[in-house]
Parts: structure tokens; C-alpha cells; sequence
């Protein structure tokens, strides 16, 4: 079901941000009255789900969900439809138009996607909010999983600064940002009141960046255990757990925050624990068997019971800017990410992925301010990723386009047309590569 679910969203995902790309080039195509000969949603090799022609446009759904296209007539692109040009030009044609009114139809996809990304991320904040915990307010500093200290952090560390930027807010996301893309190794620590600094070997830099790491809890807001609700019918219940109690010792280990508890009893079915608590300001002790599953049954108090998460709210008209920002912070890190990965400093292998991939960005049970956020995303990278300079994305007329413009003089058919052919190629054998990485990563190689 969580597998469906992931799907379901990333199929209308991708079929919101490929009808609004498309739109992209065939609304400025029309405006300049050149004839799109096709609009379809997916790729439809050999046959197509559904086809009704309008007009001079043939509308249409495909069966292969890995994108779309529009057809524009007097154009080369991936169809390699080369007949169309042995012809004298025709005013309605791609060719026949001026230089800038081709350069507007190209770049009106991407254009669509950056804008519908910076909406997005725009509107989800002024519908939500921004929630942050101040690092002053991170009373129990962190939680550290193996990987962070054996990189050197510990359990009650607060981290005040990246390198040279200052962490006022606890955001893990910025750290990681920081030590990969930034290369800021030094980390400035408060632990046991002092402040102390940590140098990160590269080489735990350099873990960071692959897939596995992932699945690692790595750091997160340390907080206390304190049952807020026991399920009925549970193992808690039949023991005798009670809301409020709070937990200072499992199996005679220490377990006073909520991470050492599930440290000690995660993934530990059918096995009974010893359990020291805190009820109304005394200790007691209490026996608890774990269920096939390895849970016993309660709910914990959240994290905003003991820390003072802030949150920050906006107006639409300081949404809108701030959603920009949050687009260009993105892009950004794209930028740098590529830059890092064609200096090898990140490995292909650890950071590409294919539908799988992006599939498991989506949350387990529908979310929709989730699923709105990670489209806002995949909008900007999709944008991103077709303004690349390679022949047969966006990015690859664009290039074309821009030396006509600079020259005055036209690159010549069939140069274009070889240009796509091998652009078409390497990205075939790119998207094979990538998502023979996530086949690869399921086997668990």
C-alpha cells in the first residue's frame, strides 16, 4: 500500500509538471501562430491511449509515464522528422520565425516550471507557515546516530555554526548542505556547556553523499520520554503503562531520552524489557513484552511538549518573495552539486538516481502539503535539468539559438539534427544508467 501510494503520487506529479512544461512551448507557439502539430501527455511509441485532433493539434495521452512533448511543426527535435524540411518553409512554421520568437517558444517550458516551483513553495508558506527551533532553544542539544559519532558529534552536543555561517536555527538540511556542497568541515559545538570545534575527516564527508546514507537517522533535536497516549489493547496497556510516565532506564541501560529508547528497543519482536519510570515524581519498575512488530504500544509527547519551536508566519505579498528565494536557494544547490560532481568530488554513482529514486522522496500515506512541496521541487529541477546545454533538452535549442542570434546566421539543419541524435543517445543511456543504479541499490548492491 505505501508503494502504491508513493506511485499514485508521482504519477500526478509528473503528469501536472509535464501539461504545464508542455504548455509552456505551445502557448508562445500559438501566440506567434506556428502550428503544433501534437500535444501529448507521455510518450506514446507505436500506439497512444487516447488521441483526438482539434483543430491543427492532435491531443493526446501516451503509455510510457517518462515525460511528454509537443510537436511543432518545421522544427528538428526527437521525432527526427527531417521530411518536413526538404520543403520550402511555410509561414506557420517553426523555421519561418524569427529568431527571438523561437528563443521565447523554447524557453517558455522551463520558464513555466520555475515559475510553478516558486509558487508553490510561496503559497505553501503563506498557507503554513515556516516552523524552526532557535539553537538556543535546543535545551537537550542533539541526538547522534553510529555514523555521527563516529564522526565525531555526541548525544547533548548544540551545533552553533557551519564553517563560517552561523546555525541561529537547527536545521539539519543546512548542515548537510554545508559539509557537502560548501565544503565548510569545521563545526563550532557548545557540549557540556563549552564550546569546543570539530574538524570532519573528508572522508565522512564524502559518506554523506551516498545512497545508504539515507536511511540514517544521522542527528535530530534530542528529547525526553514522556508517554503522552498507551493504545488500547496493546502490550503497554496490559503492563501497566499510564500517560505522563517518563522512562529513565530499560534493561538496566540508561534510556532518558526518546532516542535511546528506540535505540534499545527497535526491531526487537517478541522480547521482554525491564523498565525503570517516572510516575508522579517516583520510580517504578514495570515488565513489558514487545509484539511481533517490536512495539509495545504507546504514543510519545512531540517535540514541541519540551523545546520552543517557533514559527514564522507570512502575508501573501512577503510569501511570493520569500518562495523565490527558497526556488533560487535550490537551484543553487543544484548548481553546486553538478559542479561537485563533474570535478569528482561527488560520485555520479552516489547521487544519481532514477523513477525509484524519486519515488521514495514521496511520503508513505498522502500528505498533500508534502506532495505539493516535493512537485515545487521537482518543478525547479525539472526546469533545471531541460535548460542543461544538451542537444535534445531545452537547453540544447537554446544554445543553437543563442549562437544564431550572436552570428546572424542560422546553424544548418542537419547539424542540428546530429546534434539531437547523439543528445537523445546520451540521455537514453543516462536514464538507464540511473535507474539501473536504484535496480542495483534494491538488490543491495
Amino acid at each position: 500500500m505505501e508503494i502504491l501510494i508513493k506511485v499514485s503520487q508521482l504519477l500526478l506529479s509528473l503528469t501536472i509538471l509535464v501539461v504545464l512544461h508542455e504548455l509552456g512551448h505551445f502557448t508562445p507557439a500559438r501566440w506567434f501562430k506556428t502550428r503544433v502539430e501534437k500535444f501529448y501527455l507521455f510518450f506514446n511509441p507505436w500506439f497512444s491511449l487516447f488521441k483526438k485532433k482539434i483543430g491543427d493539434t492532435e491531443w493526446g495521452l501516451g503509455w510510457l509515464p517518462l515525460g511528454g512533448y509537443v510537436k511543432i511543426s518545421g522544427m528538428v527535435d526527437e521525432s527526427f522528422d527531417m521530411d518536413q524540411l526538404r520543403s520550402e518553409p511555410q509561414p506557420w512554421e517553426f523555421r519561418s520565425k524569427p529568431a527571438w520568437q523561437r528563443l521565447i517558444i523554447m524557453l517558455g517550458g522551463v520558464t513555466v516550471n520555475f515559475i510553478f516551483g516558486f509558487l508553490l513553495f510561496a503559497l505553501l508558506l503563506w498557507k503554513n507557515g515556516q516552523e524552526y527551533l532557535p539553537t538556543q532553544s535546543l535545551t537537550y542539544g542533539i541526538a547522534v546516530d553510529s555514523f555521527a559519532h563516529e564522526m565525531g558529534l555526541r548525544d547533548g552536543d548544540r551545533i552553533t555554526r557551519v564553517g563560517t555561517v552561523p546555525l541561529e536555527r537547527f536545521d539539519k538540511a543546512v548542515i548537510l548542505k554545508n559539509l557537502i556542497l560548501e565544503n565548510d568541515k569545521r563545526l563550532q559545538l557548545v557540549r557540556d556547556g563549552q564550546p569546543m570545534t570539530l574538524d570532519v575527516a573528508p572522508e565522512y564527508v564524502s559518506r554523506l553523499t551516498k545512497p545508504d546514507f539515507k536511511k540514517l537517522d544521522f542527528i535530530a533535536p534530542r528529547v525526553p520520554t514522556e508517554v503522552m497516549r498507551v493504545m488500547s489493547g496493546t502490550p503497554a496497556e496490559g503492563a501497566g503503562l499510564q500517560a505522563g510516565d517518563r522512562f529513565f532506564e530499560i534493561d538496566g541501560q540508561p534510556a532518558v531520552y526518546l532516542h535511546e529508547v528506540a535505540r534499545i528497543i527497535r526491531r526487537q519482536p517478541d522480547r521482554q524489557f525491564d523498565l525503570g519510570l517516572l510516575r508522579n515524581g517516583d520510580s517504578i519498575r514495570l515488565q513489558v513484552k514487545t509484539n511481533a512488530q517490536g512495539l509495545i504500544g504507546i504514543e510519545w509527547q512531540p517535540a514541541d511538549h519540551f523545546l520552543a519551536i517557533q514559527k514564522e508566519h507570512f502575508g501573501l505579498l512577503a510569501a511570493i518573495p520569500r518562495g523565490v528565494t527558497t526556488g533560487i536557494e535550490l537551484l543553487a544547490t543544484q548548481l553546486k552539486a553538478f559542479s561537485r560532481m563533474f570535478s569528482g568530488e561527488i560520485k555520479a554513482r552516489d547521487s544519481l538516481g532514477g523513477f525509484g529514486s524519486i519515488t521514495n522522496m514521496f511520503p508513505a500515506s498522502w500528505d498533500w502539503d508534502a506532495f505539493w512541496r516535493m512537485t515545487a521541487i521537482l518543478s525547479i529541477v525539472l526546469g533545471f535539468m531541460n535548460l542543461l546545454p544538451i542537444p535534445a533538452l531545452d537547453g540544447g535549442y537554446v544554445v543553437f539559438l543563442l549562437i544564431e542570434v550572436v552570428t546572424g546566421r542560422k546553424v544548418p539543419d542537419k547539424v542540428v539534427e546530429k546534434a539531437t541524435l547523439i543528445g537523445f543517445i546520451l540521455l537514453m543511456a543516462l536514464m538507464l544508467y540511473a535507474n539501473g543504479l536504484d535496480v542495483l541499490r534494491g538488490m543491495g548492491k
